[in-house]
């Protein structure tokens, strides 16, 4: 392995050798002249002292200059050598890190237990390359990754080439994306090139593309300008490079991340030799959330009789590893500013609502507005807490923050797929301020606009989507709208007709509730007029007043 490095620094350091040989040539042959020229001086006479240093003054002078020149020029050209400029001139713009110096290891890869199996897999077929020779099988050539952003693509393909101790070459689809014809296919020759040149030198490499969808979508016929043919120039040679990793038997392995859907990828990629391997990096489930949690919270001071992984996962519904990373750090700065010695409960659900929401605004309501505002959010809590049980309140605030004058926040509990029963329950809870300022006012606000929006895209999805209207409709017909198929008006006007009976009837549902309860719903108003802002302790301290109990518990 040392003599391959040896040669792999000859290949692209042979100038700077060479000019390193003259230098040491020009110096060696200095001293000897010199050293001549003092023995000959030494055992001559006076005349001839002189008739030496006429003929040996010229030689000395030239000798001189020329070693005056180019040793300055030798040290600056290592100089830029040991800062990678000669990665220039052999066209390497990468950087390439050992495997060992990455040090993310299987252990730093929280919540995603699942995949990191599945990827175990793959790294012990890199790692033994003998035995998948043995019964005549290929080493893995492509892994393509797929998921929402934020879920750990970046780190797990960082953890692989730790594991694999392998050279890591990270790049971003977008670098290989240019107007001018050919100028991307040239980098990505550069790249595998990087590649080949790492694997050569330590056995093996990883080449991780993030982003990859940005020059690995479906090719098109060029519209004019040549954009088009640059980016199927482009994608060609990825192509052409992937199939030329199959006919070496140099250990590389290419491993492509993406946001968007495989179906918007360009077919060609995804063949069978290519990105050999396909792995789905979805959200954290409640239990891997938890996980995630634990891990971050180790790096900070937190006071651990407030701060629970296990609720914190519950607050955190839908959320990636990355936003939970965020939140841990954003409350650790909050407990800072208020000069805390331990990030506390409160601080993390205000890093929560400072995240989603935005910072709170300064502006102060007048009498009438925050009633009006309290009981919007009140509305929302009841019906959250009575009519929705798969979800739990955890806090209610009204406190302005960007354009919302209050938020409740619905914890999950457990990990389910939304039924029928969730989703209406969803739609209450939307309904739930819309309902309480009619109760309340008579009369309703442009605040409700938002609730509208979610209740209704939730009953548009159960008619047109998922065949839950009462007219016993099935199929997707939503899919069929943005694929311009044709749709009778009579079929448009019976789901359109669906999905107001479900809004209509839930919103009968939550009124009945509002008003058996509206005792609640008062005292709950009046608290969120004095206090602002309610947490989970204090809101099941109301409803205990009243011997309320969520539905199911």
């Amino acid at each position: 392995m040392n003599l391959r490095k040896l040669k792999l620094f000859f290949r692209f350091h042979w100038i700077a050798v060479l000019i390193v040989i003259f230098a040491s040539i020009a110096m060696i042959s200095l001293f000897v002249f010199l050293r001549n020229a003092i023995l000959a001086w030494g055992d001559s006479e006076y005349y001839a002292q002189r008739a030496i240093l006429a003929q040996y003054s010229f030689l000395f002078y030239v000798f001189f200059m020329v070693n005056l020149i180019s040793l300055p020029l030798t040290g600056a050209l290592w100089i830029w050598i040991m800062k990678g400029g000669h990665q220039r001139i052999a066209g390497l713009h990468k950087p390439t890190i050992k495997g060992g110096e990455i040090k993310i290891n299987w252990s730093d890869v929280i919540g995603m237990e699942e995949v990191k199996i599945e990827t175990k897999e793959i790294v012990n077929l890199i790692r033994d390359r003998s035995a998948v020779h043995r019964v005549g099988g290929k080493i893995i050539r492509g892994l393509l990754m797929l998921g929402p952003p934020g879920c750990g693509k970046t780190y797990l393909a960082k953890a692989i080439a730790t594991e694999c101790d392998l050279p890591f070459i990270s790049a971003s689809g977008s670098e290989f994306v240019e107007m001018f014809v050919g100028v991307g296919a040239s980098r990505i020759r550069k790249l595998f090139k990087q590649a080949r040149n790492a694997a050569y030198a330590e056995g093996g490499c990883i080449v991780f593309i993030d982003e990859i969808d940005a020059l690995a979508r479906q090719r098109s016929g060029d519209k004019g300008f040549g954009g088009q043919s640059e980016y199927n120039q482009t994608i060609n040679q990825l192509l052409v490079e992937l199939d030329g990793l199959k006919e070496s038997e140099q250990n590389i392995v290419v491993v492509g991340a993406t946001n968007v859907k495989e179906d918007e990828l360009d077919q060609a990629i995804l063949r069978p030799g290519r990105f050999d391997r396909k792995i789905y990096v979805s959200l954290p489930s409640l239990e891997e959330r938890k996980q995630i949690f634990a891990y971050y919270l180790k790096r900070i001071e937190y006071d651990r009789s407030q701060v629970e992984p296990l609720r914190l996962a519950r607050l955190t519904a839908g959320r990636s590893p990355a936003d939970i990373a965020n939140i841990i750090r954003e409350a650790a700065l909050i407990a800072a500013r208020k000069k805390k010695e331990r990030t506390q409960l409160d601080d993390l659900t205000e890093a929560m609502e400072r995240i989603e929401l935005g910072l709170r605004h300064p502006a102060k309501y007048s009498k009438k507005e925050k009633e009006w505002v309290a009981y919007h959010e009140a509305g929302h809590a009841l019906a959250l807490y009575l009519c929705a049980p798969h979800r739990e309140v955890s806090k209610i605030s009204i406190i302005r923050r960007k354009s919302t004058g209050g938020v409740v926040w619905g914890s999950q509990i457990g990990e389910v797929m939304p039924k029928k029963e969730e989703l209406l329950g969803n739609i209450k809870v939307s309904l739930g301020a819309y309902a309480a300022e009619k109760i309340k006012f008579g009369y309703t606000s442009s605040g409700v606009s938002g609730d509208f929006d979610k209740a209704l895209k939730t009953a548009y999805l159960m008619v047109w989507c998922w065949g839950l209207g009462k007219s016993g409709y099935l199929g997707n017909f939503d899919q069929l709208m943005m694929a311009e198929r044709h749709i009778s008006e009579e079929t448009k006007k019976n789901l359109d007709s669906d999905m107001q009976d479900i809004l209509h009837t839930c919103l009968q549902e939550v009124e009945e509730v509002l008003l058996k309860e509206r005792e609640i719903l008062d005292y709950l108003s009046a608290q969120l007029i004095e206090k602002e802002e309610l947490n989970y302790d204090q809101i099941e301290e109301v409803f205990k007043k009243f011997n309320k109990s969520r539905p199911g518990k």
